[in-house]
């Protein structure tokens, strides 16, 4: 049944490699389910303090992410990508929106919900191909890299290596804590099993340092396999606040986000998967765009932040994935890990700030590809990539990217030849900041 639906000898490939690939991209990104509800949970933080139950996000996180594999396995069906809750916006949610701003969970989950309808809709018109092809190449690679920084500010503050400080604002933590230590050793061990070309090194990295603090008293170990926690967030969401005028800068930073790392995450495994036609058109892209877009609604009904594709994918891809199937296998292993919540508490968070820090490296990279040669293109950018980790906002990077690029193109006697979308988003941002 399985071969009939998924064509493999149309694709080159059968069911134990699509099987194999699947395995191979879940190891690439299990991390997740241990790192999304330790972030939305606010290091732990717990209801008490406005954050979400860290019990409940880890159970709507593996069942959000297997169901939208199966919806991308069974209607994307030429595509082998993994998706579940997306790495950047989690942050951006926690410690952006209930965090800072102050918003209840359920209204978050709300602001979610709404911005995967509306992303829903543009793939279901020509608005996605337009809006793709509007924003350039330098400001979403810019975005990207300034998302990674602010990652790796909340994974150094987490892991204790950053610490506040009442002068310079921040200083270096305690090096001698060998919690920090062993979480210092953690983030190298991810590097080094990364270039030894090691598949699950994130996810390896954190089992094998946290059984050290276990072993060694640093940590309490809380068991491996216990009852499934209840999901408290389930269908609890409120709309009431995605209406207002501060939750509209909120909606858009994560439809903006989710867009634009759909789109790249889907170009980059096209591109491995030999997806991209001659003329440089992704075939089935639609689909796969859909699907995606559906499984952030599902997310959010789930009680987790936005679910996207994820680039880790690409391991799969290498491994010969090149179907659905891949995608069915990957969201079959994640159910099978719902019973691991005793492990998922016993995680030290300076070695999840460890894992925190290494995903934020992969988004960094990306600079490499801005156009430095044109500093009105790099500025931006660069813009972007500061005032995140600075602000402590990715919404407030995003806005001040746009609106400097729209100034820069105005004054340098360039206007008729911007996309007008530049000039919506700019304008929208510096609503933004007077409403604000």
């Amino acid at each position: 049944m399985l071969e009939k639906y998924f064509n493999y000898k149309k694709h080159n490939t059968d069911f134990k490699t699509e099987v194999i690939a699947g395995v191979t991209t879940f190891l690439t990104m299990a991390y997740i389910m241990f790192l999304n509800p330790f972030i939305l949970s606010g290091e732990f933080a717990g209801p008490e303090k406005g954050f979400f139950e860290f019990g409940a996000v880890f159970t709507a996180t593996i069942v959000a992410t297997a169901l939208a594999c199966f919806i991308m396995a069974f209607y994307g069906k030429t595509w082998p990508i993994g998706l579940a809750p997306g790495m950047g916006i989690n942050a951006f949610v926690a410690f952006g929106v209930v965090g800072g701003m102050g918003y209840t969970p359920q209204a978050a989950l709300g602001a979610v919900l709404v911005a995967g309808v509306l992303f829903l809709i543009i793939s279901l018109t020509p608005i996605r191909a337009w809006l793709i092809n509007s924003i350039p190449k330098s400001l979403k690679l810019g975005i990207g890299a300034g998302i990674g920084l602010f990652l790796a500010i909340i994974g150094l503050e987490i892991m204790g290596v950053v610490a506040d400080h009442p002068v310079t604002l921040v200083t270096i933590g305690d090096m001698k804590n060998p919690l920090i230590l062993l979480a210092c050793l953690a983030f190298v061990s991810m590097i080094v099993m990364e270039k030894l070309n090691i598949k699950g090194n994130i996810i390896i990295g954190i089992v094998v340092f946290s059984i050290i603090a276990w072993v060694t008293g640093l940590a309490k170990f809380n068991g491996v396999v216990g009852s499934i926690p209840p999901m408290t967030y389930l269908f609890d969401f409120d709309l009431t606040a995605a209406f207002t005028a501060g939750m509209s800068t909120v909606i858009f930073t994560l439809l903006f986000i989710d867009f634009f790392d759909t789109a790249g995450t889907l170009t980059s495994v096209a591109n491995v998967a030999g997806k991209v036609d001659k003329n440089g058109k992704v075939k089935d892209i639609e689909k796969a765009m859909m699907a995606d877009s559906v499984g952030t609604v599902a997310g959010a009904l789930m009680g987790t932040t936005t679910v996207t594709s994820y680039v880790e994918s690409g391991a799969g891809v290498k491994a010969g994935g090149r179907t659905g199937m891949t995608s069915l296998t990957i969201g079959v292993l994640f159910l099978a890990c719902l019973f691991l919540s005793p492990l998922a508490t016993s995680l030290p968070k300076e070695i999840d700030g460890a894992a925190l820090l290494y995903v934020s490296v992969l988004f960094v990279r990306n600079i490499v590809d801005i156009e430095w040669d044109d500093i009105a293109e790099s500025a931006p950018a660069i813009l972007a990539m500061i005032a995140m980790p600075l602000t402590y906002s990715i919404s407030n990077g995003i806005a001040l990217a746009f609106i400097s690029y729209a100034l820069i193109r105005l004054f340098t006697g360039k206007f008729s030849s911007t996309s007008p979308a530049i000039w919506v988003i700019a304008i929208l941002s510096a609503v933004s900041f007077a409403v604000a």
